[in-house]
């Protein structure tokens, strides 16, 4: 193992300590944090070693979202801090979604003392057993001295292509306990490029002229894979669609559009009849988000042949770059932006708002979508804004909005965050505002107020059930309206209301223009 010439020159470390001056010597400087008593020792060890900025959550789904959002933008991992098995527990939902996404987290989780543990104390838990589903890489440190190279393997797994969650677990006696050793960082694990024989046998499908799908997913949806994806699609009529849930997506005036599969399967069925072959790029085949009685759980043909350029932990974008230039494939221009709108007026649609955010959106904005059934418009009618990146809800596990703009808030820091929130959803991890307050980051939050679980309306009468008042009352969460401006200043996040599109843009466009976090409370 490797040493940091400081541990060289005979300076004493704990465990702590030793894990600190890793994480901070990997490039990790970042952690989003919900500590307890068994992290003690590392919290102190914050405070002794500079370089680590530390942000605070009030719920752990709010720590391990906004790590997610951070690496997101930041292209490279925060760490979390939550305590023991029951924190990581109340953070499981975001992992979750993180793991979708192919984020890179260093997950760290405290836990009891090793002579504790088998004693049975109250918090005691399977934490390993909880974190693996959610992790590509779980370890529980066993010694002082093993920690630092314990924190540099969990970097370097949580990096290694397509990027995932890295559970490192340690007991409090192995973070206060002499003998810490500061490992040097590893050496990042390169992706893998696709073979060339891979690439001729893409290239041989595409030219078959069989009505043809590329599925883009991953890293295949920045803007320049992107361009190469519409030189294939040029070249030979092939289709390009997205997942309907992405990490991140470089969109708007510039920039090569991309369509989403539909959440609908009847629509996504619509869109993609006819299709003889799916490719896929770093994505896995089409699915329905849930299935219904007598319908497909696939989007696509049955009878389509399903074919693979690239799998997600290879080099996406050497890939599509390749495949164009084997096809002859010359670079297409962007198409040219439609002619700017002006903000919506009158009533509050999903088209009128996402025209006021294409008109009023600012450079290089980040959107944090979790709009859920409100926003169906909000991602088309967006195409021809300002540049910027679109990030979505990844696994399905709502409440990773307001988490995630808090991340991506704090990587980007020179961007402005914009939020569009459902109402229900958001109340997930409302505590998310705190945290915004506490850092002044630079988020506006568009909380969509229909007061309602609107999507499970829809799945009602997706599944043909018949609800009565019991089910649409569990449906309902307007008895008692929640008010999201006192919610927000009982957090410190000013906050207005808006009850028409005319108030909408005025407040959106000051929000937008003014340093620190704002909330509007859009009542649809």
């Amino acid at each position: 193992m490797q040493t940091n010439p400081s541990q060289q020159a005979g300076q004493t470390l704990n465990g702590a300590e030793s894990l600190v001056k890793t994480l901070l010597a990997c490039g990790v400087d970042t952690c989003f944090a919900n500590p307890g008593t068994s992290e003690m020792h590392f919290v102190a060890a914050l405070d002794r070693i500079p370089g680590m900025r530390c942000v605070l959550g009030l719920f752990e789904g709010v720590v391990t979202g906004a790590a997610d959002g951070y690496a997101r933008m930041a292209d490279k991992p925060a760490a979390t801090l939550l305590h023991c098995g029951p924190g990581l527990a109340n953070g499981l939902a975001n992992l979750h979604n993180a793991r979708r996404a192919q984020t890179p987290i260093v997950n760290i989780i405290g836990d009891q003392a090793t002579y504790h543990r088998p004693l049975d104390a109250p918090l005691t838990a399977d934490t390993e057993g909880w974190a693996r589903p959610v992790s590509v890489w779980t370890r529980t440190a066993q010694r002082a001295d093993q920690v630092g190279a314990d924190a540099a393997a969990a970097v370097q797994a949580a990096c290694a292509a397509p990027g995932g969650v890295a559970s490192l677990i340690l007991p409090s006696d192995v973070c206060w306990d002499e003998g810490g050793q500061v490992a040097a960082p590893l050496p990042p694990l390169a992706a893998p490029k696709v073979s060339p024989d891979a690439i001729e046998q893409a290239a041989r499908w595409l030219r078959s002229g069989q009505p043809t799908l590329l599925v883009l997913a991953g890293t295949a949806l920045r803007e320049t894979p992107l361009a190469d994806a519409h030189r294939i699609a040029a070249a030979t009529d092939a289709r390009l669609i997205t997942p309907m849930s992405n990490a991140r997506v470089s969109r708007g005036r510039g920039r090569f559009a991309v369509e989403r599969v539909p959440y609908s399967g009847d629509a996504a069925r619509a869109k993609l009849a006819g299709i003889r072959q799916v490719i896929l790029v770093g994505a896995p085949p089409p699915v329905t988000f849930f299935a219904y009685p007598g319908k497909s759980p696939r989007p696509y043909p049955e009878d389509a042949q399903i074919h693979v350029l690239a799998r997600p932990e290879q080099d996406l974008a050497d890939a599509l770059a390749r495949l164009a230039d084997a096809l002859g494939a010359p670079a297409v221009p962007v198409p040219d932006a439609a002619a700017p709108v002006g903000v919506a007026k009158g009533a509050v649609t999903s088209e009128a708002v996402a025209q006021t955010l294409s008109a009023l959106l600012p450079e290089q904005a980040v959107v944090v979508e979790e709009s859920v059934s409100f926003g169906r418009a909000f991602y088309p009618g967006t195409l021809h804004a300002a540049p910027h990146d679109w990030l979505q809800l990844t696994g399905g596990a709502i409440g990773a909005g307001l988490p995630l703009a808090v991340g991506a808030a704090v990587a980007v820091p020179d961007r402005r965050v914009v939020a569009l929130q459902a109402d229900g959803s958001g109340m997930y991890t409302v505590q998310s505002l705190w945290t915004m307050a506490r850092e002044q980051l630079d988020v506006t939050v568009v909380v969509l107020a229909n007061r309602k679980y609107a999507i499970l309306l829809g799945e009602l009468a997706g599944v043909g059930a018949n609800p009565g008042k019991t089910a649409l009352d569990m449906l309902d969460i307007g008895n008692p309206d929640l008010d999201w401006v006192k919610l927000a200043a009982g957090m410190g996040v000013e906050g207005a209301r808006a009850v028409d599109m005319e108030s909408f843009a005025d407040l959106f466009a000051m929000a937008n223009k003014r340093k620190g976090p704002f909330l509007i409370e859009l009542v649809i």
